[in-house]
Parts: structure tokens; C-alpha cells; sequence
């Protein structure tokens, strides 16, 4: 059994810790697919089902963290997964207020919280490199922090259109399930 040492100074068993990510982010790649398909049908204005599907969205981000903040305790990261959790509540709200004023205003709100909760992401995926399995992470949460500054810009288009966070919703699904095989792959190994 192979053991990483938190920042803290705690030695902790990253085993059980690696599993209980690797089914998390395999949820979470199922949960980004289903979402992204059915959102896909409403990308030009904001119907009730939509506005319930983009709430629904950092709700979920919200579960995720602290599914992983439990999962993970003695990594050093949960701290991190608390700010995570508030952000992706306070979106969630937001997204639900601007749900009422339009597309532009559901883009800004999304856009804001893509740029925090991917810069959260990173930083947690570099604490635990150590780990394995955590680069897909590292770049997702990049990726994140990125098309979220895209999203703001792209509220003040002349027609925007949702597309872009089912563009967001996608490729993060995809690298939650590439940092999940590698997971698998570096539990294999130690």
C-alpha cells in the first residue's frame, strides 16, 4: 500500500483515496455526457427544463466536492473543496437569478464560476500529483479557468447561445474519465 504525505505532515493511505476519486470522476464523466446531450437541444434560449439543467449543473459540482472533500481528509486538499463547494453553490443561485434575464446573463454568471472552480481545480490537482492520475485534472482545471473567461466575453455577442458550455461540459467529462483510467493505472502500480 503506497502512502502520500499531505501537506500538512500527515501520512495518509492514498489507496483508499485513489478509489473513491476514480469512481467519483467516472460519475462525473457520465454526469458532463448525459447533461451536454440533453442540454444540446436548448442552446438559444432558456426554457424551464434548461434553466433547471443549468442549475442542476453546479449543484452537481457541489455534491462532487464534497463527496471528494469526505473522501479525501488527511490529503490536504479539502480546504480548497470547502471554497470549492461555496462557489459552485453561490453559481448555482446565480445561474438560477440570471436564468430570468437571458443567455448573456446566464454566460457571465457561468463564465465567472468556470474561472474560479477551475483555478480550485488546478491547484488541487497539483497538491495531489503525487497521487497519480491527477495531470488530466491540472489541464481541466486550466481549460476551465480559460473557457470560463471566454464565456463572459461571449455574453455581449450580438445572438450568444449556450453551445459554449456544452462545449465546456464535454471535454470536462472527458478528462474526468481520462484522470480516472490513470488512476486505475497508478493504483495498479503501487
Amino acid at each position: 500500500m503506497s502512502t502520500t504525505a499531505a501537506p500538512t505532515g500527515v501520512t495518509t493511505s492514498a489507496a483508499p483515496v485513489a478509489a473513491a476519486l476514480r469512481r467519483l470522476y467516472f460519475a462525473r464523466f457520465a454526469f458532463a455526457i448525459v447533461w451536454a446531450l440533453v442540454m444540446f437541444t436548448m442552446t438559444t434560449r432558456i426554457s424551464p427544463a434548461g434553466a433547471v439543467l443549468l442549475v442542476l449543473y453546479p449543484l452537481f459540482d457541489v455534491g462532487a466536492a464534497v463527496v471528494d472533500a469526505r473522501s479525501s481528509r488527511g490529503t490536504g486538499s479539502p480546504g480548497l473543496l470547502y471554497v470549492n463547494m461555496a462557489v459552485s453553490l453561490l453559481a448555482a443561485v446565480g445561474v438560477a437569478l440570471a436564468c430570468a434575464s437571458g443567455v448573456p446573463a446566464v454566460l457571465r454568471v457561468w463564465g465567472a464560476w468556470a474561472v474560479v472552480s477551475g483555478l480550485v481545480q488546478l491547484i488541487v490537482g497539483v497538491s495531489r500529483r503525487a497521487m497519480g492520475g491527477q495531470w488530466p485534472m491540472i489541464l481541466s482545471g486550466a481549460v476551465s479557468a480559460l473557457a470560463g473567461a471566454s464565456f463572459v466575453a461571449s455574453a455581449g455577442a450580438d445572438a450568444p447561445t449556450l453551445t459554449s458550455a456544452i462545449g465546456y461540459a464535454v471535454p470536462g467529462g472527458v478528462l474526468f474519465l481520462v484522470s480516472a483510467l490513470r488512476l486505475g493505472r497508478a493504483s495498479r502500480r503501487n
